[in-house]
């Protein structure tokens, strides 16, 4: 807008009479124009001179009038803050045009007039009315960007209004989809990519979008069509999760087109499109390393890799055997080989006072160390405990530290090896081995669930552990059985294999069978089928709790035959529904236990709100005692509400009001769900709030609280969480259950001595691994009631927690794949869906070379030109290739 050209603007009035039509409108109008400028009034005068000859009967000077108001509209600038000016000189005339139009006979004039009364209507139209998209339609069919940005948005939020209203009575919406298309191309056009996705998403039209988009903002579109995919509702999250897949295959990304494949419902078929579209062999090995990582059971056959070498290279990187060796290299490269003992982890000597004194060697203090001893080592194939050379004799000082436990202490001992030796089958089998023949039922039972959680996550093709464990599933012992179970479940999470169906399935069905081992063998099933709907394995569960005496309902342990069942429907919504109905016909003791978990898993990670209300509905009942389905109740708001930081954020703040107003036994689950929300990412409101939950008057609270500190810590060595549960240690100095619990939270603190992490999300939170989700989830119940399981005799329900453990590293590999270090930024992530041009997605970065550590919520990028990673998302094993157009300086 030019400035005004006298300083005074009232000065020049005697020159500028108002014209005629204005000068009958009395003074009140006279006032106001002295405060516009000359320029500014020479163009009101003008507009208003264009009104009157638009309603000429002249069509010729009709059509003069319209071409100049248009060119008036169009060439007006405006700041963001006003409205441009002949818009504002012509809200008066706004309804003298309108009347006039509806005289006017068919014409091009006609359309001519409907173009500007369109946009007129920006400015002047009644809410609701609908009135630019009405005169936009009857107008003539020219290029709608050409009005300006504002104009097309306005149009695109009233096209959605309108969408939704001839949808419902029926109408044709032909003439609606072609604007749509011409806005699509404009927003596409101007980096408005959300706006476009927006706008196909309320006319139920994504498909157009793949026609739109080009190189240069594919990827902006599909950042934006995956992150809203988590604030959708079934089926349109899937749908569109599905077209930016689409997207990505169109342009060849193919690394983030099996990303978003492997979130989707039915991945395999889709994963192997992925495969087969590629010839580029180390493509093909970055996907497997993708693959490895989400836990996906993935055969490769001739249509992926035709040559028997490759097949078995790539089978080998699925089957995840190259996991031991990378941790084992990061470890190296941060200097952290050395074993540590408990003791190292306890730290007496900075606690004063009490708690220093108590060396007392009970069995249930060396039962704790052997859990931070595992945990603390986990994966690096030796400690002082357990693996330590020994001089006295051929059995070795493990043999004496396994039986420093009682009964079945010994078989946590022994299966602890198993979690030392983690991920490296070979060694960890010969060394378990021996134990297999020892004469004590608690060592074998452990020796067989150590085989299990030493194959975690490694798959092999000659499955040593499944030849090893069925000889052991029918066994008369039930300890033994237990173990070969749980081990069995834990190697084979989520492979569905059929073999294991048949014969844990026998198991199920036994009348015969003592109770603990058919909940086991439920679990295992569980874990073996998680996700996958399969309507046998559900039907033989619901059998066996249907079967359950009075008396066996009452026992605690019974409380994971739910779990089980559950889990089969983890995470996949309405599938679970028909389960459901059936378990609302059980015996009241478990009915509503059982409805409740159902739909907390079946709904877990998909951030559904409607459910988490339901849920905090069941929580503000007050119950008489007795009731037990209200503390799955508040796990299930944490599950539901993981699935992005949003909902996490006002989970952690709904839980404070169920601490502040719920009954006892939700107040019990209140901190095992703020330890999931924020699993292994201590965020200090959450710690704040355990760290007063832990001096609880209520024990089963406290302790909780101390357990989920270890879980929110979890792989962190957090210095603050490593201080408190010091300072608890020598407060419960004389309370052996507490001191256990605040032991155990201690291991998980340091597990892997800090090189780990139980978070279920990889891959920049975006995708959530079944396995270590279903590993979580039943640990998490089990604590539901810690006194009979953790602290009774199932405290080896606890190494089920090893589905979650996964390095959190950084491994960057040359193309032979051998670690390859370069320098690499890692900050903290930002988001950046929605935003134009190329922001910084990370900030406050430092610069290390590979391997290096991320921590929750951090990102990293390559720091050099001189290589091109083949995934976009660092994380776990990264596969790099020279750059060819890269010259040293």
């Amino acid at each position: 807008m030019a400035p005004p050209e006298h300083p005074n603007p009232a000065a020049p009035s005697e020159n500028s009479q108002p014209p005629a039509p204005a000068a009958a409108k009395g003074k009140g109008k006279k006032k106001e124009e002295d405060d516009l400028s000359e320029e500014d009034l020479a163009l009101k005068e003008q507009l208003e001179l264009y009104v009157v000859r638009a309603q000429d009967t002249d069509p010729g000077v009709q059509k003069l009038a319209l071409e100049s108001m248009r060119q008036e509209i169009r060439s007006a600038t405006s700041s963001m803050t006003s409205v441009p000016k002949p818009l504002k000189f012509l809200r008066p005339h706004y309804g003298t045009l309108k009347s006039y139009f509806e005289t006017m006979p068919e014409s091009e004039l006609k359309k001519y007039m409907a173009d500007i009364l369109s946009v007129l209507a920006l400015t002047m139209s009644v809410e609701g009315e609908r009135e630019s998209l009405k005169y936009r339609l009857l107008g003539s069919e020219g290029d709608i960007g050409s009005w300006g940005h504002e104009y097309v948005r306005n149009l695109a939020g009233e096209i959605a209004q309108e969408f939704q209203k001839r949808q419902d009575d029926d109408l044709p919406i032909d003439a609606l989809m072609e604007l749509v298309q011409q806005i699509v191309s404009f927003h596409m056009k101007h980096n408005a990519e959300p706006e476009a996705v927006d706008l196909l998403m309320e006319v139920e039209d994504l498909d157009l979008l793949v026609e739109h988009v080009d190189t240069t903002n594919y990827r902006r579109a599909c950042l934006y069509l995956s992150s809203s995919s988590r604030y959708l509702p079934a089926p349109d999250d899937m749908l569109a999760l599905d077209i930016a897949y689409t997207i990505y295959m169109k342009f060849g990304d193919l690394a983030s087109a099996l990303r978003i494949a492997l979130q989707l419902d039915k991945p395999m078929q889709y994963v192997k499109q992925v495969f087969t579209t590629t010839d580029d062999f180390l493509l093909k090995k970055q996907f497997s390393y993708i693959i490895a990582r989400h836990g996906l059971a993935f055969e490769i056959d001739d249509e992926i890799a035709v040559d028997d070498n490759d097949k078995e290279i790539l089978q080998e990187i699925v089957n995840n055997t190259k996991l031991s060796e990378g941790y084992l290299t990061l470890a190296r490269d941060i200097e952290v080989m050395e074993p540590k003992s408990p003791e190292d982890i306890y730290k007496v000597h900075l606690i004063d006072g009490r708690g220093a004194s108590s060396s007392l060697d009970s069995a249930r203090q060396n039962l704790a160390a052997t859990f931070v001893n595992a945990f603390v080592n986990a994966g690096f194939g030796q400690d002082k405990l357990m693996t330590a050379p020994s001089d006295s004799s051929s059995s070795g000082s493990s043999g004496n530290w396994l039986f420093k436990n009682k009964e079945h202490g010994k078989a946590s001992a022994a299966a602890s090896l198993g979690m030392i030796l983690l991920w490296d089958t070979d060694s960890g089998l010969a060394q378990l081995d021996k134990y297999l023949h020892s004469n004590d039922t608690h060592v074998v039972a452990g020796a067989l669930l150590g085989i299990g959680i030493v194959t975690c996550g490694v798959k092999n093709d000659c499955d040593p552990a499944l030849a090893i464990l069925m000889e052991y599933i029918g066994k008369d012992d039930s300890n033994i059985r237990i173990g070969a179970i749980l081990g069995l479940g834990i190697a084979y999470a989520g492979s569905q294999k059929e073999e294991l169906k048949m014969h844990l399935s026998a198991v199920l069905g036994d009348s015969q069978s003592p109770l603990e081992v058919l909940v086991f063998s439920a679990i295992a099933l569980g874990l073996v089928f998680v996700g996958s709907c399969n309507e046998e394995i559900a039907q033989s569960i619901i059998f066996a709790l249907m079967e359950r005496s009075e008396a066996e309902l009452a026992e605690p342990i019974i409380r994971l035959l739910p779990v089980a069942l559950g889990l089969l429907y983890l995470g996949k919504q309405e599938s679970v529904e028909a389960t459901a109905e059936v378990s609302k016909t059980f015996d009241e003791k478990i009915g509503k236990y059982c409805d409740v978990t159902l739909m907390s898993l079946a709904y877990a990670g998909t951030g559904n709100v409607l459910k988490v209300q339901k849920l905090l509905g069941i929580c503000s009942q007050h119950l008489e005692k007795g009731e037990t389905h209200q503390g799955p109740a508040v796990l299930g708001i944490a599950l539901i509400a993981m699935a992005e930081e949003l909902g996490a954020e006002m989970a952690v703040r709904s839980l404070e009001r169920l601490l502040q107003y719920g009954e006892q036994n939700i107040r019990r689950a209140v901190p095992l769900a703020l330890g999931i929300l924020c699993i292994s990412n201590p965020k200090v409101n959450v710690m704040d709030t355990l760290s007063r939950l832990s001096h609880d008057a209520d024990a089963d609270v406290s302790m909780a609280a101390i357990i989920s500190l270890g879980l929110i810590g979890a792989g962190t060595n957090n210095a603050r969480i490593a201080g408190m549960l010091r300072n608890l240690s020598s407060y419960y100095y004389k309370e052996a259950a507490h001191l256990f619990c605040v032991r155990i939270a201690q291991g998980l603190v340091h597990l892997g001595k800090g090189l780990l992490t139980l978070s279920p999300y990889h891959s920049d939170r975006f995708l959530l691994s079944p396995m270590a989700l279903g590993g979580l989830v039943t640990v998490l119940h089990a604590c539901l009631d810690m006194k009979s399981t953790i602290l009774g005799k199932y405290h080896y329900i606890l190494y089920i927690i090893v589905l979650a453990m996964q390095p959190r590293m950084l491994l960057t590999v040359d193309e032979d794949l051998k670690p390859l270090p370069v320098p690499v930024r890692v900050g903290q992530a930002v988001d950046v869906v929605g935003q134009a041009g190329r922001p910084k997605t990370i900030t406050g970065f430092q610069t290390h070379s590979t391997p290096v550590l991320l921590a929750a919520g951090e990102r990293a990028e390559l720091a050099t030109e001189k290589y091109i990673p083949l995934t976009p998302v660092l994380e776990g094993f990264v596969i790099l290739k020279k750059n060819p157009e890269y010259h040293e300086e």
